[in-house]
């Protein structure tokens, strides 16, 4: 999977992914810098999700924005 698309577009994908996970704070999205894996623990953690369970979430949100 390739997350250069999402990092180069990270800026203007940000507010999408506080639409997708509205507990995540400004903080957390910047922390993950568009890496997956960074996200996926963000997402984790914020959310004490499996991280099975964040990985898929994640790769839904690459699949819709990455396009």
């Amino acid at each position: 999977m390739n997350w250069d698309v999402i990092q180069g577009k990270w800026k203007q994908l940000k507010g999408e992914a506080k639409s997708k996970w509205g507990e995540l704070t400004d903080d957390d999205l910047d922390r993950a810098e568009g890496d997956r894996d960074k996200l996926v623990g963000v997402v984790q953690e914020r959310y004490g999700l499996a991280k099975d369970e964040a990985e898929r979430e994640v790769d839904e949100f690459y699949h819709k924005h990455a396009a």
